[in-house]
């Protein structure tokens, strides 16, 4: 560990790390979990599962305008990395609050890490906090322990009034219907044009 990092820091590298692992295991079996093989979410997890990033953006991107949650999840992760579309963490943030908004375990996750960071959003640890708790509680078996490790390193940062309007907000949470961002150019400058 290098000095001038601390331990929060560090377990958050070390689970992203693994997250990503995780991240690219699901892809991989999400022709098998899809049902129908000819699918275009079939297809985009294979195509992410080979690397192709372009043709998984090209087919992800329609299913997250039409609110698939999952696929919004991995919209906002092609956006956060750069892989198949411009790197634009800003982007990435407003799918991954789609997809959170609506219940994606994943999505929740990655976006309570955005909070923390400030990538694309505002850093807010109560908000990260609340994103992480949602997260931890719906993960899977395999995701559980990386989101619960995650969650309490953010908290090891945070008042006790901080991690109680967490709690708070996290237990006021519901799933939103489908839903997707407002066209984001018509939130840019001017001078920003989106083609």
């Amino acid at each position: 560990m290098r000095p001038d990092e601390n331990f929060p820091t560090q377990a958050l590298r070390r689970c992203a790390a693994i997250l990503a692992l995780i991240l690219a295991l699901a892809l991989a079996a999400g022709p098998v979990m899809a049902g129908s093989r000819d699918g275009p979410q079939s297809r985009a997890y294979a195509a992410y599962a080979k690397g192709d990033y372009v043709t998984a953006a090209a087919l992800l991107i329609p299913l997250a305008w039409e609110g698939d949650a999952k696929a919004q999840g991995m919209v906002g992760y092609l956006y956060e990395t750069g892989k198949g579309v411009p790197q634009d963490f800003v982007v990435s943030a407003q799918w991954y609050g789609c997809a959170a908004e609506q219940g994606d375990p994943t999505a929740q996750y990655l976006l309570g890490l955005a909070y923390d960071k400030g990538r694309g959003v505002p850093i807010d640890v109560v908000l990260s906090q609340k994103w992480l708790i949602l997260a931890a509680a719906r993960a899977g078996k395999q995701e559980r322990d990386t989101f619960t490790r995650i969650r309490d390193a953010v908290a090891s940062k945070m008042s006790r009034a901080q991690i109680a309007a967490a709690q708070e907000q996290a237990i006021l949470w519901m799933p939103a219907p489908p839903y997707v961002p407002q066209p984001l150019w018509l939130n840019r400058p001017r001078s920003f044009t989106p083609f």
